[in-house]
C-alpha cells in the first residue's frame, strides 16, 4: 500500500503504523520503503514532528 499523500491523512497513517506495528520511524521507513525525511517533511508542513521517545508525530 502507498502511504497516503496528503498531510492529516499520513500523519493518522503514520501514527497508527508507529503504534501498532513499529518501534521506529526508521523501522517503519525502511520497511514501508518510504523515506523518512520526505515523511518528515510533509508532516512539518502542518507542524508535526517526530518524538522518538513516544514514537509518535506530535
Amino acid at each position: 500500500m502507498a502511504v497516503p499523500n496528503d498531510p492529516i491523512i499520513l500523519l493518522s497513517y503514520i501514527n497508527t503504523q508507529l503504534r501498532d506495528n513499529y518501534e521506529s520511524l526508521d523501522e517503519l521507513c525502511r520497511s514501508l520503503s518510504v523515506d523518512e525525511q520526505d515523511i518528515r517533511e510533509k508532516l512539518s508542513s502542518v507542524n508535526y514532528e517526530y518524538d522518538e521517545s513516544l514514537n509518535k508525530f506530535i
